[in-house]
């Protein structure tokens, strides 16, 4: 807890606290003047375009900067010496970056949907499936998990600037493979994807039964499993590789 609170204390003078905080605003709050403005939306519209544009386009690249941000203070605050040479163990440093950026992840994504579920709620009653948007909240953050290890393993390793460009060809992938038919083969291989097609499956799961809903239920499975394998792989193997880490060699 120490070690979040610190972290917490290190976002004071960042735009971490802007991205957990203040975005989830701007976001919702475009989403309800488009609805205030075209009142003839229905919820399933809603809620697709919403977590389309959230998991396909904003979380690629917002796990990009988030991570970024989070290693690019430790290497100007005297090029990762403070982090390196504190007697706390590795693993617990890394580990407590990582949890640091997936509550800020969480926080971000459900406060977005609370606000725009209550704007839809206002604007549009009677037609609004709150239980839809916190379901797929809580789908989308667990999709998220192995992209976000992959990007604190990329920004410890190359930089701000890397992990942003990931980010956005995350957003390419997650567009191409994650929201049509092009990447029926090989999706399972690119974690970008995981957000966006677990996202849809409360809406969907809505409007099927029987063997497609057996179908539906199946396929978020294989999502979820899949996004647990990666998300030991690249988290535990950026714990094994910081153990040894000693900085880089071209920072400073």
């Amino acid at each position: 807890m120490s070690l979040l609170w610190s972290e917490w204390l290190k976002t004071k003078h960042t735009v971490i606290r802007w991205f957990t905080f203040f975005l989830p605003f701007c976001i919702a709050g475009l989403g309800i003047a488009y609805m205030k403005y075209r009142s003839d939306l229905s919820s399933a519209f809603v809620f697709e375009s919403f977590y389309m544009l959230w998991s396909a386009v904003i979380l690629p690249i917002g796990t990009g900067l988030l991570t970024g941000f989070l290693i690019h203070e430790e290497e100007m605050a005297g090029n990762f010496n403070n982090l390196l040479n504190t007697e706390v163990s590795r693993a617990k440093l890394y580990t407590s970056k990582f949890i640091f950026g997936l509550l800020s992840l969480t926080i971000c994504t459900l406060l977005t949907s609370l606000i725009l579920s209550i704007g839809m709620a206002a604007i549009l009653p009677g037609r609004a499936n709150i239980s839809w948007f916190f379901m797929a909240a809580l789908l989308t953050v667990i999709g998220t998990l192995p992209i976000l290890a992959i990007h604190l393993w990329i920004s410890f390793l190359w930089g701000m600037g890397t992990s942003i460009g990931v980010g956005i060809c995350g957003i390419l992938i997650a567009v191409l493979i994650g929201t049509t038919s092009l990447g029926n083969n090989i999706w399972v291989l690119l974690p970008w994807s995981y957000p966006v097609k677990m996202a849809m499956f409360p809406m969907a799961s809505s409007f099927v039964s029987g063997t497609m809903m057996i179908e539906a239920a199946v396929q978020l499975f294989t999502e979820f499993s899949v996004s647990m394998v990666f998300l030991v792989i690249f988290l535990s193997g950026g714990l094994f590789w910081f153990r040894k880490w000693e900085g880089r060699k071209n920072s400073g």
